[in-house]
């Protein structure tokens, strides 16, 4: 494959989206036509992440400098393996709540822009996940907030705006603070290019300075990460919309922030790793912590789950706290596995709530008897979630814990097991509650059971049932995955491969 359609490869994954976006709103009066013409943009943005996933494993790094400008005055471009495996995840989980919400949103929704909206939100997460300069990561992050606002109260209900509310007002703090620590390190160090920055900060004479940078990024990708104690916006907002937009959400934008300080803290902040590390610990401990008390104490499924994101990102900055290529890696691979049970089991949440009308377990029952198909492909995620073998999550948790003791931090060693076991009993109460007691005879909130039709079972169902599948890929296929996830890991400990593939991009 030559230069220029690497570079093809590097600039669908935004293109395509933006594209497809542009056109659902020239054609927002026209519903079907709208429709074939995001399906086809999901597809090909589908084709076009595998494509250079493919590449990028095959390869190596690849970059393309816009604007005919030469690095770091032109804004660049770069996939390496983790950025590839991110794209990927984006292209996969994209399409599949995509076929998903055809079954759930509504079509004043539609009319709202839904489909416009969704394409504008992959894009700037992919532009996210894709960037090699720190400006453009900020632009990226707000066209990610405010499409994810719009989207949050695109039914206009009470509890959906005051939930958005909530979203937007933090991640503006997020915001603020971001584009403060930007202007202070563009005034101090003259570029923001990510690998001029890593270059030019190695002999920075001001390790004060740049402390304090650090923990104003810390802050600024903590919030949007959802770690500890910057996660109150999550379980505020998370459960009010659709359960679509909920799953997408879960899937991808706290990820988004997770990336962020993965990049910034193994190829910027490097300067000095045992600061970095004793905050990392302390946080990776405490968001694992309070995420999975929150979870337990809640009866309303989309809550509980909610508050299981908070906790899952606890084990993901355990990897970078860490700061080992097991460890790394076992975040990476870590963070494809909860992308597809978490999102596996909101859609669940989803389907549960289309058959009983409530998100309330205490309102639930019987479907262990009724939907025993449901049933199985809820013991798979719930039990890969909690950690347990043969599923995904045990490889995952099995490399970070091991990684934790062989660099001696039994603290998060620690807090990591406990929270396996509290996540285990919070999918046990689900089960509990929503599968194998009888429903409740005096509870209004229920409804009998519905039979749904072929064509919405199909859509409600197809995704679901890929994600299952691909867990199960997960578990045959653990050791080449993770080999996978250990390639990137090593990219970001030696961050000086992507200083060169930087350096030696042509514009």
């Amino acid at each position: 494959m030559n230069i220029n359609s690497a570079n093809i490869l590097l600039v669908l994954p935004i293109i395509v989206p933006l594209t497809t976006a542009s056109l659902g709103l020239l054609l927002y009066q026209y519903n079907r036509v709208q429709f074939i013409i995001t399906l086809l943009g999901m597809f090909t943005h589908f084709l076009s992440a595998i494509m250079l996933f493919a590449h990028v494993t095959q390869n190596g790094i690849i970059t393309v400098t816009m604007g005919n400008w030469p690095a770091p005055f032109g804004i660049s471009l770069v996939a390496d393996q983790f950025s590839a495996i991110m794209v990927l995840m984006v292209g996969i989980m994209g399409l599949l709540v995509f076929i998903f919400a055809l079954a759930d949103i509504t079509k004043t929704q539609i009319q709202y822009g839904f489909h416009p909206l969704y394409q504008v939100l992959l894009m700037g997460v992919c532009g996210a996940f894709l960037t090699g300069d720190l400006f453009n990561l900020y632009v990226w992050f707000e066209v990610i907030l405010i499409t994810a606002f719009v989207l949050l109260v695109l039914e206009g209900k009470r509890q959906q705006i005051e939930g958005a509310v909530k979203y937007v007002t933090l991640n503006l703090v997020a915001s603020f603070v971001f584009l403060s620590a930007i202007g202070i390190l563009y005034g101090k160090v003259g570029t923001l290019n990510l690998a001029d920055l890593a270059l030019k900060l190695e002999h920075f004479d001001e390790p004060h300075l740049i402390s304090t940078l650090s923990l104003m990024f810390i802050v600024a990708f903590g919030i949007k990460a959802g770690i500890f104690p910057l996660f109150f916006w999550l379980p505020a907002s998370y459960h009010t919309p659709r359960i679509t937009i909920t799953t997408i959400f879960s899937a991808l934008l706290t990820k988004v922030g997770v990336y962020a300080l993965i990049r910034m803290f193994t190829l910027v902040f490097t300067q000095d790793p045992a600061f970095n590390q004793q905050i990392f610990i302390l946080l990776a401990s405490l968001t694992m912590i309070t995420g999975v008390l929150g979870a337990v104490a809640q009866y309303d499924v989309r809550r509980l789950l909610s508050f299981h994101i908070i906790s899952q990102i606890g084990y993901l900055i355990m990897g970078l706290a860490i700061a080992t290529s097991l460890s790394l890696a076992a975040s990476i691979f870590f963070m494809v596995h909860v992308i597809f049970a978490k999102s596996a089991l909101f859609l669940i949440s989803g389907i549960i709530n289309r058959l009983k009308h409530t998100y309330n377990l205490k309102a639930m029952g019987d479907l262990y008897v009724t939907c025993p198909a449901l049933s199985i492909m809820f013991i798979v995620a719930a039990l890969s979630l909690a950690g347990l073998p043969p599923f995904p999550g045990f490889f995952a948790k099995f490399a970070l814990i091991r990684a934790g003791l062989e660099a001696q931090h039994s603290v998060v060693v620690i807090s990591a097991l406990c929270v396996s076991i509290l996540t285990l009993y919070s999918m046990i109460k689900i089960w509990a509650e929503a599968f194998w007691k009888t429903t409740p005879e005096n509870c209004e909130t229920v409804t009998p059971l519905k039979t749904l039709s072929i064509k919405s079972s199909f859509l409600l169902h197809m995704p679901l049932i890929s994600l299952v599948l691909l867990m199960v890929a997960m578990t045959v296929w653990a050791n080449p995955l993770f080999e996978l996830s250990r390639t990137a890991a090593e990219q970001l400990i030696n961050p000086q491969l992507y200083i060169e593939a930087v350096k030696l991009s042509t514009p």
